[in-house]
């Protein structure tokens, strides 16, 4: 699997780690028990510091998109679907296109509910 982050990006490069396993398992790269690199690791590939490498792997654990486990390090969740994998990096657009739009985040939830209830 390869992780790029671009540390001129105003994207946290903690999502940016997020975002490239999130695209891994949508297109099916990594698929459910398969091993991450670990944190400290991944890190020193990629420049960053070791705790924005698990900042990265804490928000795909608060997905449901992997697992942290002692000694095992991040596994891809048994329940990591390529199709919620791809959701989630969808959410992630729009939210980011609503930020830049300057809604606020009721306003944004009001979007969702609206359409949610529009069926």
């Amino acid at each position: 699997m390869l992780f790029r982050v671009d540390p001129t990006s105003t994207v946290p490069l903690g999502d940016q780690i997020a975002a490239c396993v999130r695209r891994a398992v949508a297109d099916g790269t990594v698929t459910s028990g398969e091993r991450l690199p670990a944190a400290r690791v991944l890190a020193e590939s990629l420049g960053v510091n070791v705790h924005t490498a698990l900042r990265g792997y804490q928000r795909l654990r608060e997905e449901g998109l992997i697992e942290l486990r002692r000694g095992r390090g991040a596994v891809v969740a048994d329940g990591a679907s390529p199709h919620r994998a791809r959701l989630l990096d969808r959410l992630r657009e729009a939210i980011a296109e609503a930020r830049e739009l300057g809604l606020t985040e009721d306003e944004l939830l009001t979007l969702v509910r609206t359409e949610l209830a529009a069926g």
